[in-house]
C-alpha cells in the first residue's frame, strides 16, 4: 500500500476486500475511486462510488470505507465552514474536471499551500454543480423493516412479494408499503432495484462477467439488467468495464 497523507487529504492503491475502519473527521472530504469501487458505510445508510462518482462526506460523520476490485483511493478535505450547508453523504457525478482536480489536490505534495488552497476551492466549486446520483441504500430503523430488507438481501435470486416478507417477519403488507415509503423514500420495488445495482457495482469491480452479475443479482436476463444499469448510471457495465 502506497500513501500520501495530510490531515483529511491523501492518496492510496488498495487490494479489493481492504477496508478502513470506523471513524469520523472535524473537516468534509471528498472520496474518490479513479479505478475500482469505493463503499461508505453510516448510521443512515450506504453510498458506493464506481470511478466516475465520487462520494461527499460531511464533517463529524462516523463512516467505514469498504473496496472492490483493486482501488486507487483519492480523498480531499475542505474546512467545514465552506460548506456548512452539506450536512449528509451524497454521490456525485465525478465529470472530468473534477476528477483531475480530485486526483491532483490528493497527490500533489510539492505545491505551494496557496496553490492547493486555491485548487481545492476550484473543486469545491465543481462538486457544487455536480449532480447527486441515486447510489445510496438507506438505513431501515424499524426492526421488521430491518429484517425484511436483510431476507431480500440474503439471497438476490428470489423473488419476494411484500406478502411473503410480512408473514416472515410479522408484519402485514399495507405496514410494510408504508414503512418503505417512509423510512426508505422509495417504494419496495425501487430499493430492491437500488439494493441489485448496489451489489451490481461490487461485482462488476471484481471482475465477474456480466452474464453472472445478471443473474446473481436478480435480473431475469443479461439485457434487463444492462438496460437498468445504464438507465441508471448513463453507460453499459462494458463501457465502464473499458474505462
Amino acid at each position: 500500500m502506497s500513501i500520501f497523507r495530510h490531515d483529511t487529504t491523501m492518496a492510496q492503491v488498495l487490494d479489493g476486500g481492504a477496508r478502513i475502519s470506523r471513524h469520523r473527521h472535524a473537516e468534509h472530504q471528498v472520496v474518490y475511486p479513479s479505478s475500482g469501487v469505493a463503499e461508505v458505510r453510516a448510521a443512515a445508510g450506504t453510498w458506493i462510488a464506481p470511478a466516475d462518482r465520487a462520494i461527499w462526506i460531511p464533517a463529524g460523520c462516523w463512516h467505514e470505507h469498504h473496496f472492490y476490485g483493486p482501488t486507487q483511493f483519492h480523498c480531499v478535505g475542505f474546512p467545514f465552514d465552506l460548506a456548512p450547508d452539506w450536512t449528509v453523504p451524497s454521490v456525485l457525478t465525478a465529470l472530468p474536471l473534477v476528477r483531475e482536480l480530485i486526483i491532483t489536490c490528493s497527490t500533489a505534495e510539492d505545491l505551494p499551500d496557496t496553490e492547493l488552497v486555491a485548487l481545492r476551492q476550484a473543486l469545491l466549486d465543481q462538486l457544487r454543480r455536480s449532480p447527486e446520483q441515486p447510489l445510496r441504500l438507506p438505513a431501515a430503523r424499524d426492526e421488521r423493516l430491518r429484517k425484511a430488507c436483510a431476507l431480500v438481501e440474503s439471497d438476490l435470486t428470489e423473488v419476494w412479494t411484500l406478502g411473503a416478507l410480512g408473514r416472515q417477519v410479522g408484519a402485514g403488507e399495507r405496514t410494510l408499503t408504508r414503512l418503505f415509503r417512509t423510512e426508505l423514500a422509495m417504494t419496495y420495488p425501487q430499493w430492491r432495484t437500488q439494493l441489485r445495482l448496489h451489489h451490481a457495482v461490487q461485482m462488476l469491480a471484481e471482475q465477474v462477467p456480466v452474464t453472472v452479475v445478471a443473474h446473481r443479482c436478480g435480473w431475469s436476463s443479461a439485457s434487463a439488467f444492462i438496460e437498468v444499469y445504464r438507465r441508471t448510471l448513463g453507460h453499459t457495465p462494458g463501457a465502464y468495464r473499458m474505462r
